[in-house]
């Protein structure tokens, strides 16, 4: 897996992944049946897991995107017919 984030953006998700993850702790310590505490707490151990590995998914999935819209899709998909009308 290639990293495809800078060592600032993964510092800035740890810190507020483990801010998120304490609090949540905190909050499903005093109200155990609400289960929007448990999902924030994923989330935040997500981010936590981000910034330790630099890389996550959904800008690779971003940059992936921008790169076939850069490409001429129009153009590929007339030379690579197997029938030419013309």
């Amino acid at each position: 897996m290639k990293q495809n984030i800078g060592t600032v953006n993964a510092l800035i998700r740890i810190t507020i992944g483990l801010t998120m993850v304490g609090c949540s702790a905190a909050r499903l310590g005093r109200q155990p049946h609400h289960q929007s505490h448990l999902i924030t707490m994923l989330l935040g151990a997500m981010k936590v897991g981000e910034g330790i590995t630099k890389y996550c998914p959904m800008t690779d999935l971003y940059e992936r995107g921008q790169q076939l819209n850069n490409m001429d899709l129009a153009s590929m998909t007339k030379e690579s017919s197997p029938i030419n009308p013309s």
